[in-house]
């Protein structure tokens, strides 16, 4: 797929990043995550990313992660599969080319390791990474990695295989800034945590898509939320915000990194061998993950 046919898919429907599955010694279980991966490729996604944050790609070694990707590639059929990329430039550099080998049809460029960088810096990093690649490059506006509408600016004119900018930074006004300077160059994504919080906000900032978490374990209810979104229909948007995602999100508030731990703890209920997280995260207790049982099948059609 290249960079301009991935590029309108992306902007055609819902997003979600599968968690990686591991085994009993914490080593990647490719036949639970190729099952897991089938299953969600059955359900209206318009893409889906091997190796992001959801995905634990904090917890994974450069290693690891062509074997993750091809693994997402084989099972997903049609579905295009976006590979996670980070750390320094160099690092990122190695990650993408591999990625690439593995059959991915694009990078989502996360954040780099720890420091804050100069916005020149971030035009360096990100150029870096696209200009080692011929696939599809998304940036991903989040904590030490801010870019701004003039750097994203650059980076379209330098960089013809960047084709979106995600963001998880919820500052609105930077936001409409760079979806007003930019237009329809990039596709846009919502990177907030549990994305259908903030969805219908970004979707009057210029969005057309966000990446849902719990699609990894309610795909039907991320699937009928997403077209909610996109239809304005704010009372049934209102009603599974009430249901499920304000518990939800509760439960997700007791912990940091329960955005992650807790969808994989979903993935588990649904049957799938998904493994516990890495370190430093942790699982939720028994009683939480019960909790969550119980949001689950309170749901329509459960």
């Amino acid at each position: 797929m290249n960079p301009d046919e991935l590029k309108t898919r992306l902007g055609s429907g819902l997003l979600s990043f599968p968690v990686t599955h591991f085994d009993e010694n914490g080593k990647f279980s490719e036949d639970s995550y190729k099952r897991h991966i089938e299953w969600l490729s059955g359900y209206d996604a318009a893409a889906l990313f091997a190796a992001g944050g959801t995905g634990e790609f904090f917890s994974l070694t450069p290693a690891e992660l062509p074997a993750i990707t091809r693994a997402a590639k084989e099972a997903a059929g049609d579905t295009p599969i976006v590979a996670g990329c980070g750390y320094g430039t160099e690092i990122a550099v190695s990650i993408a080319k591999e990625a690439e080998a593995a059959g991915a049809d694009g990078l989502l460029l996360l954040p780099q390791y720890l420091i804050d960088a100069p916005q020149e810096g971030l035009y360096a990093h990100a150029k870096a990474v696209c200009d080692a690649v011929s696939i599809g490059v998304m940036i991903y506006n989040r904590d030490n990695a801010i870019y701004r509408a003039d750097t994203v600016a650059r980076l379209c004119d330098d960089c013809p295989n960047l084709i979106g900018l995600k963001d998880g930074s919820g500052e609105m006004g930077l936001v409409r800034q760079i979806t007003s300077t930019i237009g329809d160059r990039l596709t846009y994504l919502g990177g907030m945590p549990t994305a259908e919080l903030f969805a219908e906000a970004y979707l009057a900032a210029g969005f057309t898509t966000y990446s849902s978490a719990v699609f990894n374990f309610v795909p039907d209810l991320a699937v009928d939320f997403y077209k909610a979104v996109r239809a304005v229909d704010t009372d049934t948007c209102e009603a599974y915000l009430k249901q499920f995602f304000y518990p939800f999100m509760a439960l997700r508030s007791r912990a940091p990194g329960y955005a992650v731990s807790l969808v994989k703890a979903g993935v588990r209920l649904q049957g799938f061998d998904a493994g516990p997280v890495r370190s430093p995260l942790v699982d939720p207790t028994k009683a939480e993950e019960a909790e969550l049982a119980e949001l689950i099948a309170a749901l329509p059609g459960r």
